[in-house]
């Protein structure tokens, strides 16, 4: 088995293509409009995170969750503020993004 073919380890959760193409593109808009500079993604037994920063060494401005363990009582995807407040929580991916959409949403310093 070539290492570009292996299956992640049993029990880990990650993003999968269409999800992870989904938030860069959000990533790259919100860039092009100069309110994100940088991301990272981490990864465990239970929860799969999209962090997006201002700058580097701050901390994150949001938090984008996927639980999959919370898929059938609140949601297996949340978008989490700054300080820890859960702007929305859903079943589906394009649902709780909409946090996002031009107009409903506009970072203030």
């Amino acid at each position: 088995m070539a290492f570009d073919q292996q299956t992640p380890q049993a029990g880990q959760v990650f993003f999968d293509r269409r999800e992870l193409t989904r938030l860069l593109n959000l990533y790259g808009r919100m860039v092009a409009a100069g309110e994100w500079r940088d991301y990272a993604i981490g990864a465990n037994s239970d929860v799969c995170v999209f962090s997006v920063y201002r700058r580097t060494s701050e901390a994150p401005l949001y938090r984008i969750e996927k639980r999959p363990a919370l898929a059938r009582r609140q949601g297996a995807w949340a978008v989490i503020g700054e300080g820890g407040m859960i702007l929305r929580r859903g079943q589906e991916l394009e649902q709780v993004l909409r946090v996002f959409d031009k107009g409903r949403f506009k970072v203030v310093d």
